[in-house]
């Protein structure tokens, strides 16, 4: 046999398993031709063994997707946890799993999400999108521990991209001294971490109201680097509540593109530094109300159609992060500089206003927000000492450029409008700082109790110093008990308090019934909050938590005007009390859970911008404790997921028995229900990545509801929940 053919043989036999390229035989001659053989081989090969194998180690969702590090999450929560403690407060998780179970998943807005959390009040996006423990605003917002500061708009519920969050919590009740400013409860994100491997998902969706969307996120992990980015852009023809019950609205066209950005560099082992950004852009037709009457002439144009009003506004959010943290054995600390650039511009349909409503106004707030937040916590036997400070200064400018008719010497206004502008810039400053010790005085009972001393220069200048305390008791496996109390000092949002100039709206259709507006103050509030916690079985928990607050110059907000913007005002005294309860099981691909909670608020004397109500509401509140508008008695929220066949199916309600109407809000809508589905299924590959297929129904039974009819305190114009609609999306895995 030639030396060649002995060669291929030997090499034919090391492949197959005939014979070993270790052995002596082949030591000399055959091995370096055997390793040259099988070389070629695992280079042909391997391509497709990595291709299966990838998506096997790491992570995987119930769906198949690469999920994020589990162990980078973990870490990160446990950081914060250590770091910014929740001891004695409610916290209510829902990690990225919880989130991706449902209906419309990833697609849907963080204040769906979290009305699927207990005491959580569904609302128009011009009243705030929702409410928490029946309060106005006054929600913090998070990420990674750091605060963001309030925008000109309000909220961030609508800024934030879902596909950003890694786990969302919101935390209520007395809450431990670190959280300040607003209280009501605390929107608490952590960033959602790059995947084991380098990849992402691009997804499109789209269905009823003309809906098309378009999605991408991305990480990745290299040496002591990690990112994360996502980003959306969305079309619809709902972008605000329908002002009538029909399926689709009148005007209501909406174009929204976000995008935010993680990236950290890990110094060394305990060191990291990371920065984060983010973008929002939305644009507004303000929806119409048609069949209206026209209350004025101006140049003689004394008709017009009010369902061909063309109103539109324009919201911008810039946002960017930058943290230094710190980890050990004994210490936690981050400091950290954020800043915030925010603006709303709502543009009039100038004849069509002024024939509807006596006003035209072209209405402009910005702000910009720089601060610095520093938070350390220090480890020493059996307490935990932490304390911190946060600084930040904001230019705001408010400008009202309105149009308005005359009035004569006996109050009737005339043909030809006149200008009226109302701008105002101011620069203010918040300062905040802290100290607290979680002292574990045995091994089931945690006191947790500290100081904060908060000062405020804004309109108008005002501090206070605020104890915080609360016990936590462990008595048996599975059972927590929690007490505490908590005194709040809450200023205002400086955009929304910005001062009007009466003057120059006097002898005009904008003239106020009350030529009063003095200055809005902060709130000042005791809190107390009892709850309990019992694990019933290893999948199901329960619990049941009461509250009461009692509150001076309560902070409300009313929309009091065409543009969706809020202005703030104060109630002399008020009292909020409520009792929530909860439930969850969890057991492996199924989940369930239900939230019922029964809640007031009730307030007197409005003390602040009184021009804002009519001389009748203003004599009725003072001699009256009346329901905020946004109070809502019963509120519920409950769903499911499961997992069959490689098919995800869930559900998601929400109720609520209506906000408040009326005269001085003296009556409610009516109840309403909404149930939405959504199916979820890995319906093949495409480069060896899961490509998903989901269907969702918002709405199941089309029940047809009011949130706000019009009427009330602060309220416009009417609006609906949405109608039935069909929602199909496509996700490739990559």
């Amino acid at each position: 046999m030639s030396p060649f053919r002995l060669r291929r043989l030997l090499a034919l036999a090391a492949i197959v398993g005939v014979a070993d390229p270790n052995g002596p035989a082949f030591a000399q001659r055959a091995l370096p031709t055997i390793e040259v053989g099988a070389a070629h081989r695992q280079r042909t090969a391997a391509p497709r063994r990595a291709a299966t194998a990838t998506p096997r180690s790491a992570p995987v969702s119930p769906l198949g997707a690469p999920a994020p590090s589990q162990s980078t999450t973990d870490k990160q929560t446990a950081r914060l946890d250590r770091l910014l403690p929740k001891t004695g407060a409610n916290v209510y998780r829902l990690d990225r799993s919880a989130i991706e179970a449902l209906p419309q998943g990833n697609q849907a807005t963080l204040d769906q999400i979290l009305l699927q959390n207990p005491g959580v009040t569904q609302d128009s996006a011009a009243g705030g999108s929702f409410h928490v423990r029946n309060e106005h605003g006054n929600v913090q917002y998070r990420v990674n521990g750091i605060l963001l500061p309030d925008g000109v708009s309000g909220g961030f519920s609508q800024v934030m991209d879902t596909g950003f969050i890694g786990s969302v919590s919101l935390i209520t009740g007395a809450l431990p001294a670190q959280y300040g400013l607003r209280t009501a409860g605390v929107v608490d994100i952590v960033s959602r971490p790059p995947p084991l491997t380098p990849g992402g998902n691009v997804s499109i969706y789209g269905g009823s109201h003309a809906t098309g969307q378009s999605a991408f996120d991305y990480g990745a992990q290299r040496g002591r680097w990690e990112a994360f980015a996502s980003g959306r852009l969305t079309m619809n023809n709902l972008g605000l509540q329908n002002t009538t019950p029909g399926h689709e609205a009148l005007h209501d066209r909406t174009r929204q593109g976000r995008f935010f950005g993680f990236a950290s560099y890990a110094i060394d082992d305990s060191t990291k530094l990371s920065f984060i950004t983010g973008t929002s852009v939305v644009g507004y037709q303000i929806p119409n109300n048609p069949g209206q009457q026209p209350q004025f002439a101006p140049y003689g144009v004394s008709w017009f159609d009010s369902g061909k009003l063309n109103e539109n506004q324009l919201e911008r959010t810039f946002y960017n992060v930058l943290a230094l943290s710190k980890s050990t054995a004994e210490l936690d600390a981050q400091i950290s500089y954020f800043s915030r650039y925010s603006t709303v511009h709502y543009v009039p349909d100038a004849i069509g206003d002024l024939i509807f409503n006596g006003v035209a106004s072209d209405v402009y707030r910005a702000g910009v927000v720089n601060g610095l937040q520093g938070d350390a916590a220090y480890r020493l036997g059996d307490h935990t000492l932490r304390g911190g400070f946060t600084v930040s200064g904001e230019q705001t400018k408010v400008i009202n450029a309105s149009l308005v008719f005359p009035l004569d010497a006996d109050g009737n206004p005339g043909n030809t409008p006149i200008g009226a502008y109302d701008p105002n810039i101011k620069l203010g400053w918040l300062a905040g700082v802290y100290a607290q010790d979680e002292w574990k005085l045995t091994d089931n009972l945690t006191l947790n109790a500290g100081l904060r001393f908060d000062q405020m220069w804004q309109f108008v200048t005002a501090n206070q110093l605020s104890p915080r305390a609360s016990l936590v008791f462990k008595p048996v496996e599975g059972t927590e008990f929690h007490v505490g109390y908590a005194r709040y000092f809450t200023p205002p949002a400086q955009a929304l308090a910005a001062p009007t100039n009466l003057a120059v709206y006097a002898n005009t259709t904008q003239q106020a019934e009350i030529p009063l507006s003095s200055p809005v103050r902060p709130e000042r509030a005791h809190y107390i909050d009892v709850g309990v916690t019992q694990r019933l079985t290893p999948q199901l928990e329960a619990g049941v938590d009461f509250y009461y607050k009692r509150a001076r110059n309560l902070l409300d907000d009313g929309q009091f005007g065409q543009a969706y913007v809020q202005t703030a005002f104060n109630y002399a005294r008020a009292y909020n009390t409520g009792v929530e309860f909860k439930a969850l099981f969890h057991d492996g691909d199924f989940r369930a859970y239900a939230n019922l909670a029964w809640a007031r608020q009730r307030a007197t004397q409005v003390t602040s911008n009184q021009f804002l109500f009519g001389s009748d509401e203003i004599d009725y509140i003072s001699g009256h404790y009346i329901y905020t508008d946004h109070a809502q008695t019963l509120s519920g929220s409950a769903g499911a997921s499961y997992v069959f066949w490689g098919t995800r199916g869930s559900v998601s309600m929400i109720y609520g028995s209506g906000l408040r109407s009326g005269f001085a809000n003296t009556t409610h809508a009516s109840p309403y229900t909404q149930v939405n589905l959504g199916l979820a299924r890995e319906i093949g590959t495409v480069f060896d990545r899961p490509l998903t297929l989901r269907f969702d129904i918002v709405n199941l039974l089309d029940h047809a509801y009011q949130l706000r009819d019009g009427s009330g305190i602060g309220v416009f114009a009417p609006q609906y929940g949405p109608r039935r609609g069909f929602f199909v999306g496509l996700k490739q895995a990559f």
